[in-house]
């Protein structure tokens, strides 16, 4: 069938036929002009050889814009296309395999090894075959940094079903439905918990990207019925590539022995407590074949030459004797065998040092044809220092042991390199705005080269061949006469000095411009004698100095340094990419906590890079709400992990669980994945927070304060009321709620409600109020109001609003809402020239935001959400800037700075000269190069 090239290919070229063949000298030719072409050079004449181009045959224009389109995919797995087109499971590739492989290795994915927020992932690399073991979050992230493309995975293998270990799995398999003409899909491996995950996901990723996972070991019930214990290995894989074995690793306390000697009981236990170890088992290498032994004992080239390699004996041709395989083979060599062992607790580690099935594999047995060559300890560093492992690890003496479980040599040592580029650069220009990362801490720039763990830890002294895992480690197992470490493709380590010299070599007139940005807050400070000082962390600031660009606002009338920093985590959009994540923002409100708005993929590796691993932990306990604007996953697919951490660092402290409020949607994803592992929280509808919802709650509270006892915390609401002023009739989001026969719970709802208004004062904060916007059904933006204040002289000064949109289409709602705030936070996911694409998508353009907020009369607006297609900074207009930021990942925003936001963006320009025009051209050459493959 002919090919269509990416309908991509128009917006460059507006006079391209709409179907045509394309030659190899066509596609080259089209690969040239796209990466020599610009966002300001669209309208490129194409050579008269494309006129020449033969036409397709006849196709709808609806299917070939459709399903031509990775958008399209992407839709198709999430279940919101609308097309007529019959839906397709995503299906398994089929690769030819290779039993020979020539190359063959296993290599440490350091994802979350300089933040120790999630285990690092493993690969098992074949030549047609890729096996990663873990899907952190940030493994996409990871892969997309260093090239490893994700459309050759084949397996995944979940050693643990947790957020640590599976965190990075639906935003992974989203992705692989989006890719190519049909989508792709992978095998995922787990115990049987896994279903639990898969049941929680399904309520945002629907089957058609989840067909594939198998789970296996003993199933756990509600109730304590008894189950065969298997403790042999599972067999997962076993082709003639490579043979993948499983063995279970259960808890102590959690079997019991009974009467039958082959049956063990394993009551009720809470999922998520089972880990694995896997065993993967390369086939042996055959002797060579000796011509010259064969000769001597009678035999004729010929099918007999093949029968002895086949391990079958024969008949010499010329002697009266039966020839052996042994007797013309050169003696096989053991396929090495490679262990990824995960004991995450001292409860497990009982289970491992019996597992007698793995006790087969370790020196003292003496089985060459088990010889162990590379074990992988995902085990966290305090498990390792038991003395029982160490002599577990002992038995595997002649095994390269490299620990990749959260070693301390490897925090705060940058994985993500063009990350930290970009933030070490943007924190010489303004560190005002952009603080220095946590993790380049002035002990941590000059790092040492890697050293074996035996020559620094006494404990290994036994073993010579111990070492810390390090990013992109590999250790060969084919061609044989390679076998063992590989470090050539570990990343050199950079410190912010050689970014910063490299920085003004590239842009000498930056030294000017950091100069010029700094002379910003020192011009502010002393603009005129308008600043009263009034204690040491705050100061009064008259009306002048705010009126310059003809604005107002009391509520900066009494600036105080510790009121309030807006830090955005995230500020890409769809899914992860090298220089921007997905989104997040934190609120921090110091001393009286914090809020999270939205909690994309990698939150939490974002607030270690941004606070330090220790700083971010703070501010994980300290989390006072957590607001999710919607149910597409690169908005919360991080909740779990954050959650997951709280309760770890709260356990055994008093606390309260922490109040999570999003769309109904989430909850039934929460609601799931709870029966996996306890999150620790308390959810709210946010139909529930809008501003009606609360007024009328309010006055119902009030009338049965005046009707009833005042202590009564069980007060009855009237739910059809509250109902009845969710949304404005008419208003296109109030379809997207009549669920007929699903009435509030009022008593569940109330006590909800009470909780946040507790919160939110605690955290001095006036109101938490969700509004409609236009995006995906249940699609909400949220304002935060500040509580009102009076000042040394008694004035009464207003709080600040900050007003955050989520994901949407422009909407009178987000007017209404932003009227007159102090920010607005918006998404501006495309530039103005694709508002054809932002309306299919319901997203807005830079243009659109900035007018949504000036139409609000709004102080400052800053632009978050970036579509992946601008890696580093958007295209924007000059005009409408005055009042303007562009966001970027990690970049901290103080509200006394606010009146000098908008003057930094010239000087970001300056940073960024080299990047301003950036379109898809890389993206579309190597579609070229892959419909010519």
């Amino acid at each position: 069938m002919a090919q269509i090239l990416n309908v991509r290919y128009f917006r460059f070229f507006p006079s391209l036929p709409l179907f045509y063949k394309p030659t190899p000298t066509h596609l080259r030719i089209l690969s040239t002009l796209v990466a020599s072409s610009s966002k300001r050079r669209r309208t490129v004449n194409l050579p008269p050889i494309h006129l020449r181009c033969k036409a397709t045959l006849p196709m709808e224009v609806e299917e070939t814009k459709s399903f031509g389109n990775p958008g399209f995919n992407k839709r198709r797995a999430e279940g919101t296309d609308k097309t007529d087109f019959p839906k397709k499971n995503l299906q398994l590739k089929v690769r030819k395999l290779n039993p020979i492989n020539t190359i063959s290795y296993v290599q440490v994915l350091g994802t979350g090894m300089d933040t120790q927020d999630t285990s690092p992932a493993v690969m098992l690399f074949f030549d047609k075959q890729r096996f990663i073991f873990n899907a952190g979050e940030g493994l996409q992230r990871f892969c997309t940094e260093f090239r490893i493309k994700l459309s050759k995975i084949d397996h995944i293998f979940l050693s643990r079903v947790c957020s640590e270990t599976a965190g990075g799995l639906p935003g992974l398999l989203l992705t692989l439905a989006g890719m190519g003409e049909e989508g792709m899909s992978v095998n995922i491996w787990g115990p049987s918990e896994l279903k639990y995950l898969v049941d929680a996901m399904r309520s945002f990723i629907p089957n058609a990207a989840m067909v594939h996972t198998k789970s296996f070991g003993p199933v756990f019930g509600t109730d304590e019925s008894s189950v065969q214990y298997q403790s042999n290995p599972i067999v997962l894989v076993d082709d003639e590539v490579v043979r993948i074995s499983a063995i279970i690793l259960q808890p102590k306390g959690q079997r019991e022995t009974v009467d039958s000697p082959n049956v063990k009981k394993i009551p009720a236990a809470k999922p998520g407590d089972m880990s694995v170890v896997y065993v993967c088992e390369l086939p042996e290498i055959k002797g060579k074949f000796d011509l010259e032994k064969a000769k001597a004992l009678g035999l004729r080239p010929g099918p007999k030459y093949r029968e002895l390699q086949l391990g079958n004996s024969v008949k010499s041709d010329h002697q009266n004797v039966m020839v052996h395989p042994s007797d013309v083979m050169a003696p096989s060599i053991p396929g090495p065998i490679v262990l990824v062992v995960d004991c995450p607790t001292e409860s497990h580690l009982e289970a491992l040092l019996s597992a007698k099935s793995l006790a087969t594999y370790g020196d003292q047995v003496g089985n060459l044809s088990k010889s162990v060559a590379c074990i992988i300890h995902l085990t966290p560093e305090f498990v390792v220092s038991c003395s029982n492992y160490q002599k577990w690890m002992k038995t595997f003496g002649s095994a390269q042991h490299i620990m990749a479980g959260h070693e301390k040599k490897n925090v705060e040592v940058p994985i993500l390199k063009a990350s930290a580029r970009i933030a070490t650069r943007l924190n010489y220009l303004c560190p005002q705005f952009f603080p220095a990362p946590g993790f380049w801490s002035s002990q941590n720039q000059n790092c040492s080269e890697p050293v074996s763990l035996a020559s620094s830890e006494d404990s290994f002294s036994a073993l010579s061949n111990v070492i810390s895992a390090e990013n992109l480690l590999k250790f060969t197992l084919r061609p044989y006469v390679n076998l063992g470490l590989d470090r050539s493709c570990i990343p050199t380590k950079v410190s912010s000095s050689e970014i910063i010299d490299e920085l003004l070599l590239e842009i000498p007139e930056i030294v000017e411009a950091a100069q010029h940005v700094s002379q910003l807050w020192q011009d502010s400070s002393q603009t005129t004698e308008d600043l009263i000082p009034v204690s040491d962390n705050k100061m009064m600031v008259e009306e002048p100095w705010l009126c310059e660009d003809g604005m107002t606002l009391a509520c900066l009338e009494n600036i105080r340094r510790d009121d309030l920093e807006i830090v955005l985590l995230g500020t890409g959009s769809s899914q992860p990419s090298k220089y921007r994540n997905v989104t997040s923002i934190y609120i921090n409100l110091f001393s009286k906590g914090g809020l999270l708005l939205d909690c994309g993929e990698g939150s939490l590796g974002q607030l270690k890079r941004r606070y330090g691993v220790s700083g971010a932990d703070d501010v994980v306990r300290s989390l006072s709400c957590i607001w999710i604007s919607h149910i597409h996953a690169d908005h919360h697919a991080g909740l779990a992990r954050i959650l997951a951490l709280r309760r770890d660092l709260l356990r055994g402290v008093p606390h309260e669980p922490v109040l999570v409020v999003g769309p109904r949607k989430l909850k039934r994803y929460l609601d799931a994945y709870q029966r996996l592992e306890d999150l620790d929280m308390q959810f709210l509808d946010c139909k529930h927070t809008t501003e009606a919802s609360l007024n009328d709650f309010e006055n119902d509270l009030q009338e049965t304060v005046n009707s009833q006892d005042p202590s009564n915390n069980t007060a009855k609401i009237n739910a059809s009321k509250v109902d009845s002023t969710l949304f404005a009739k008419g208003s296109r989001m109030q379809s997207y709620l009549k669920v007929p026969g699903s009435p509030v719970d009022k008593d569940a709802v109330y006590p909800l409600l009470r909780k946040l208004k507790g919160v939110i004062r605690e955290a001095g904060l006036n109101s938490l109020i969700s509004f409609p916007v236009v995006h995906c059904p249940q699609s909400y933006g949220v304002v935060l109001q500040a509580e009102e204040r009076t000042n040394s002289i008694g004035k009464v000064i207003p709080g600040w609003k900050i007003v955050y949109s989520g994901d949407t289409r422009p909407c009178p709602e987000l007017i209404e809402a932003s009227r007159n705030a102090t920010v607005l936070i918006h998404e501006a996911t495309f530039e103005e020239g694709m508002v054809e694409e932002a309306i299919a998508k319901n997203h807005s353009t830079t243009n659109e935001a900035i007018e949504m907020g000036e139409s609000a009369n709004v102080y400052r607006i800053i632009l978050t959400h970036f579509s992946q297609r601008y890696p580093k900074i958007p295209v924007f207009d000059k005009e409408h800037m005055d009042k303007t930021c562009v966001a970027f990942d990690m970049m901290s925003i103080n509200i006394a700075d606010l009146p000098v936001l908008p003057k930094v963006l010239p000087y970001l320009k300056l940073l960024f000269r080299n990047d301003m025009i950036v379109d898809e051209s890389e993206d579309v050459v190597d579609d070229v190069a892959a419909s010519a493959s």
